[in-house]
């Protein structure tokens, strides 16, 4: 129970402590001779305390962690020591005590526990999300309740706990966002992180209005403009859901430029007192709309498109809106907003890729790219061939090791890893193809796709609720994997782009990606 006590004392003076232990016939009052002999047996005053915290390492060790459980709760190994003597848990870790602080008089809380997933021992010191989430665990406390009572916003709250419950200190119930069996068998253990989504993103097209008329745009279709009372609707039922499925819900306000729609701040506002995380996807806007967002609450992230180097942008997305939009990352960074910036990458702009973000190195946090869907006005533009778009995403891998804001999202760059051997990313979305599966498009009029870039209803959320929509028929073939990629090894991360295929006039459920190249005739497929 005390090997850095023991370690301490030395084996001569803990022969005596433990003949006081035997006569007292409770090992754990290992605290209180300490306390009471310190003077006589010259020890530091910090060590009664230090036996206290080894205790409580030793009863965590001891109890049993659930393997599920029903709904958000206590991990029933934690334990909370009050000290009176700071920089102890340094002391539990022998290769630590060269490197760290010597223990202080200081009143410290020290959180104790094991963790679920690896049944580790662990402790810190307590943190004031740790205090908040275990106070609102123990209590029996509503999040919004709690909130309100610390006037802060429910995200704030939330935030709170799922960073305690990602840490173990609390157990959260499994996601019931799960893919299916096919994509398991394709797998290993080591993707296992790509078999089950915690947040599920619903991207939300409020408006058609917009003040950009790019050449590329996939619909410029007039809709009926969401009404407020409707749009209160969504987020009550993108709640519902949220709770049925055990995931936490993101917002992508998006459009047209969703900062024209007329009530978009109430609605921001409304969405953030429910505790969604909030992204926006939009256009170049002023200081003072975003001090505006700001004092609501941060989003977290502002994304904005830009395609390509000034001149060819300026041709794209309109006069002047490349020195805009740049002069936009520069009040996003002063006011601390993470930025990204997306490209629509055709065969005209494919070169400018790489320039464009060296250009953006100081300026942005992530650069993203997608391939042109040709549907809409993009239907008029045109893709590089496959060949080339290879060479391009080796060049552009390549390029994203020395340059930090270059990320990696195209799906088809997991066929470059797999057959370098090096570990696979996410692709997309987090989970390869995320059409249907972690995140969702809603429309103004209510019409929900499977994604926003192609043709794909499944529904409308003012005649079903989402979790209806979600778990139909409809929705559940957008989840699956085209025919022809069933038996791919890396499926599981890739599925291609839904909308590229689409573009080419190729059914989406039964044929691949066209710009797939992974090798079939080799023993990587298999």
């Amino acid at each position: 129970m005390y090997p850095a006590c023991r370690s301490l004392l030395g084996p001569t003076r803990w022969e005596l402590i433990q003949e006081e232990i035997v006569a007292s016939g409770q090992s754990e009052d290992l605290p209180d001779i300490l306390s009471r002999d310190r003077v006589k047996l010259e020890i530091p005053d910090y060590l009664s305390d230090l036996a206290r915290l080894e205790i409580a390492l030793f009863s965590a060790a001891m109890a049993q962690v659930p393997s599920q459980v029903e709904s958000l709760c206590l991990n029933p190994t934690v334990q909370l020591v009050q000290l009176a003597w700071k920089n102890l848990p340094s002391f539990l870790d022998p290769t630590q005590r060269k490197d760290v602080s010597l223990p202080e008089p200081a009143d410290e809380l020290v959180v104790v526990w094991k963790s679920p997933t690896s049944l580790k021992i662990l402790l810190r010191t307590a943190t004031k999300q740790d205090l908040l989430a275990l106070k609102i665990l123990a209590e029996g406390i509503d999040p919004e309740d709690a909130a309100s009572a610390g006037n802060v916003q429910l995200s704030y709250v939330r935030d709170a706990l799922d960073a305690v419950a990602h840490d173990g200190i609390l157990l959260a119930p499994t996601s019931r966002i799960q893919r299916d069996m096919l994509y398991r068998r394709t797998g290993d253990s080591r993707d296992s992180d790509f078999f089950s989504a915690s947040i599920f993103t619903l991207q939300w097209h409020i408006t058609q209005d917009c003040d950009l008329h790019c050449k590329h745009c996939y619909d410029r279709s007039k809709r009926r403009p969401l009404e407020l009372v409707s749009a209160r609707k969504v987020l009550e039922d993108l709640s519902l859901f949220c709770k049925s499925k055990q995931v936490h819900g993101q917002i992508s306000f998006s459009g047209g430029n969703p900062l024209l729609y007329p009530h978009f701040m109430e609605l921001y506002r409304e969405a953030a007192e429910r505790g969604f995380a909030l992204a926006i996807l939009g256009n170049p806007a002023s200081r003072g709309q975003i001090d505006s967002l700001r004092s609501i609450g941060k989003p977290a992230y502002f994304q904005v498109s830009l395609e390509g180097l000034e001149e060819h942008n300026d041709k794209i997305r309109g006069a002047g809106h490349f020195k805009r939009t740049v002069k936009f990352l520069n009040i996003l960074r002063d006011l601390d907003i993470y930025s990204m910036v997306m490209l629509t990458l055709t065969k005209d702009n494919m070169s400018q890729v790489i320039p464009l973000c060296e250009v953006l190195r100081d300026q942005i946090d992530l650069f993203t790219f997608n391939r042109l869907a040709m549907v809409g006005e993009g239907a008029n533009l045109r893709l590089p061939n496959p060949s080339e778009y290879k060479t391009f995403l080796e060049n552009y891998i390549a390029a994203a090791e020395t340059n930090p804001v270059m990320g990696l999202k195209d799906n088809l760059m997991n066929i470059i890893f797999h057959e370098k051997g090096m570990e696979l990313f996410g692709g997309c979305t987090g989970y390869g193809c995320g059409a249907a599966f972690n995140f969702i498009s809603v429309l103004p009029d209510g019409e929900v796709h499977a994604c926003r870039k192609l043709p794909s209803q499944v529904g409308n959320i003012f005649r079903n609720s989402l979790i209806e929509i979600y778990d139909s028929e409809a929705a559940r073939r957008y989840r699956q994997r085209s025919e022809d990629c069933v038996l791919c090894p890396i499926q599981h991360v890739c599925g291609g782009c839904l909308a590229v295929t689409h573009g080419h006039g190729l059914d989406i459920f039964k044929e691949r990606d066209p710009y797939c190249f992974i090798n079939r005739d080799t023993s990587l497929y298999s």
